[in-house]
């Protein structure tokens, strides 16, 4: 993974940092602070491009400081270990998920080469613009992914990781991130509020913000607002889907919107679940404790609201369904953690709905197979390409360097990787 040391440097993660690095101008201190109210994708390209350098690139504000890199990295830990924290209150003590968090830390420790290597990257690399502000929640921030090369307008992937609805966080698409832009796609990697910041109402809110806020601004950083896709993995594919939806249903009533389901070419859930009344049980069999997943879902009530595989079932809704843009899920057959039956019965209700779906199934992959042992093994990865292909389809001279391009570096030696497959508790 080569990154050109010649793109933008890490944004300050505060406002204050922000009014430090940068000239106080009203346009983009109104794009840096996470207004959607922007007029429209041509303005916003007018307005950054009346700052830009000489290179032509947008002049966003960015953090020159070594010691803000620093403080911003201990933050960021802070915030990981919080989570961690967080997880271990909720879950309470018990056999089941002491097992399981001793089964987690010995995964992590075996990934480790490979997590640092990707962690110096997202904190330092000038490739990566950090914690732009979407909202006015202390989570409503986003990560960007930009790629080397500033040859005109690139496609967007608007990812929302997973984290069981407890501990989702934007850096955890950091090696996604980085490598698709190495293929000149842009990435906004969304953070949200988790659990107990707030609940399943709250996280689809905040993404649709977020979602919201790429729609609008991505043409100021360089992103083809006409080619847009949405991508969820996990629990952030729960989420993904169900902002996608609602979306949906809002449009097809003629409610006011600040974005459109037609301005996502695509949608891609890798590994999620998108029916609560089949999960509850499984998720309290494998430590995800009943108590807890109906706090964080608002009560068996909202089961039906945040299943979009159950509402496509309602003949109220069919018209929302037809908005819906083509949707490709991703799961692996031997997924312990989200059984794969999940993605099989939603793509059957969306067939069933009209809605142009597809059902790519990896024999022998478990939950974290697909998002992190191949991506860090390098070289050819399924899934990766699949992406990448499906993005890229209507663009010759992109699929032409896709075809050229070198093997993705490995991040973690083999043996490493076989061992944390067999301790990973997901």
């Amino acid at each position: 993974m080569q990154l050109s040391p010649e793109r933008c440097r890490p944004m300050s993660s505060t406002a204050s940092e922000m009014k430090e690095a940068c000239p106080a101008n009203s346009d983009e201190m109104e794009l840096l602070h996470g207004s959607n109210r922007l007029s429209s994708p041509e303005q916003v390209r007018r307005r950054v491009s009346g700052n830009s350098s000489a290179e032509g690139s947008p002049r966003i504000c960015r953090q020159q400081s070594f010691g803000r890199d620093i403080g911003h990295a201990a933050a960021e830990t802070y915030l990981i270990t919080r989570l961690s924290f967080n997880l271990l209150g909720y879950l309470g003590v018990g056999y089941r998920w002491i097992t399981r968090l001793l089964a987690l830390a010995c995964y992590a420790m075996l990934l480790m080469p490979g997590f640092l290597q990707v962690a110096y990257l997202y904190f330092f690399s000038s490739q990566v613009m950090r914690s732009i502000v979407y909202g006015g929640h202390p989570r409503n921030r986003l990560d960007l992914y930009i790629p080397p090369t500033n040859d005109g307008l690139k496609p967007v992937v608007v990812f929302v990781t997973g984290g069981a609805w407890i501990i989702g966080y934007k850096a955890w698409g950091s090696l996604l991130g980085l490598q698709l832009a190495e293929r000149d796609i842009i990435v906004a990697c969304l953070d949200y509020r988790n659990f107990p910041q707030g609940t399943i109402s709250d996280m689809v809110s905040d993404a649709a913000q977020g979602i919201s806020f790429v729609c609008n601004n991505i043409s100021a950083f360089g992103g083809d607002p006409n080619r847009i896709y949405l991508m969820g993995q996990s629990a952030g594919a729960h989420i993904s889907s169900c902002a996608l939806f609602e979306q949906a249903i809002k449009e097809s009533r003629g409610e006011s919107i600040s974005w459109s389901v037609s301005q996502i070419k695509a949608y891609f859930g890798l590994s999620g679940g998108y029916n609560l009344f089949n999960l509850v049980e499984h998720f309290h069999n494998r430590g995800l404790y009943r108590s807890i997943f109906l706090s964080i879902m608002e009560g068996e009530e909202s089961f039906e609201q945040f299943s979009p595989e159950v509402r496509l079932k309602d003949p109220s809704v069919r018209k929302a369904a037809a908005l819906l843009p083509y949707i490709t899920l991703f799961h692996g057959s031997a997924d312990y953690s989200i059984p794969p039956e999940a993605s099989k019965t939603f793509t059957d209700a969306l067939r069933a709905a009209e809605v142009k779906a597809e059902l790519v199934m990896y024999k022998g992959k478990t939950h974290t197979d697909l998002f992190l042992q191949d991506p860090l093994r390098g070289g050819n990865d399924e899934l990766f390409d699949h992406i990448v292909s499906m993005i890229h389809a209507d663009d010759s001279y992109a699929l032409r360097n896709d075809a050229v391009a070198p093997p993705r570096k490995r991040l973690v030696p083999e043996f490493l990787l076989k061992l944390a497959g067999k301790v990973s508790p997901f």
